[in-house]
C-alpha cells in the first residue's frame, strides 16, 4: 500500500514537471525589460544606511558610492546627493564643521542644495564623496546625513536603494 502511494506521488511529480516544461517559453530580453533599460541605481558601499562617527580632527572622510549599470550608453548619467540636517539636534554646519570637497581637496558648492556625480557613458563604476572636517571649535557632537537622491532625466533615471541611500555622520 505504501509503495502504491509513493508511485502515485512520483507520477504526479513527473506529470507536473512535464507540464511545466511543455509550457511556451516567453521571449525574454537578456538585457532586461525595456522600461528598465535606462534605469540605474546609486548606493553606498557597503549597501547599508549605517552611520559613522568621526573625530573633528580627522582628515578627509571618504564614502564610496556604487553606480549600478549593465550598459554602455552614448550619454553621461548624473546622480545627485545632498547634506541634510532636517530634524537633527545639534546639526553640523557646512563651512564651519565640514566641507564637501573633490578628490583634490577643492571645496565644492551645491547647486540648488545638491552636489552631483557624473558617470561617463553610464558605465558601472564607483565614485567617492569626500568630506573634509574643519576641526570646528563648537562644543559637542554635530550631526548630518549625506543622502543620495534620485534623478529623473529625459533619457534615463538614476534611483537609490532604500537600504543604502543615506550615510548618517556624527562629528565628535
Amino acid at each position: 500500500m505504501k509503495t502504491l502511494k509513493y508511485i502515485q506521488a512520483i507520477i504526479i511529480i513527473l506529470g507536473a514537471v512535464t507540464f511545466l516544461a511543455a509550457c511556451e517559453k516567453r521571449a525574454y530580453n537578456k538585457e532586461g525589460l525595456e522600461e528598465y533599460a535606462h534605469h540605474y541605481y546609486v548606493a553606498y558601499l557597503p549597501n547599508t544606511n549605517t552611520g559613522v562617527s568621526v573625530q573633528r580632527t580627522a582628515p578627509i572622510q571618504k564614502f564610496a558610492v556604487q553606480f549600478y549599470s549593465a550598459y554602455t550608453r552614448d550619454y553621461d548619467a548624473v546622480a545627485y546627493y545632498k547634506v541634510s540636517t532636517t530634524g537633527i539636534a545639534n546639526p553640523a554646519v557646512i563651512g564651519q564643521d565640514f566641507n564637501i570637497v573633490d578628490k583634490n581637496g577643492n571645496t565644492l558648492q551645491p547647486v540648488d542644495g545638491k552636489f552631483s556625480f557624473t558617470f561617463p557613458k553610464a558605465i558601472r563604476t564607483t565614485d567617492t564623496i569626500y568630506v573634509k572636517l574643519l576641526n570646528s571649535s563648537v562644543a559637542g557632537t554635530r550631526k548630518m546625513e549625506i543622502q543620495l537622491m534620485e534623478n529623473v532625466a529625459d533619457r534615463y533615471r538614476v534611483d537609490t536603494f532604500s537600504t543604502a541611500y543615506t550615510r548618517p555622520v556624527e562629528i565628535k
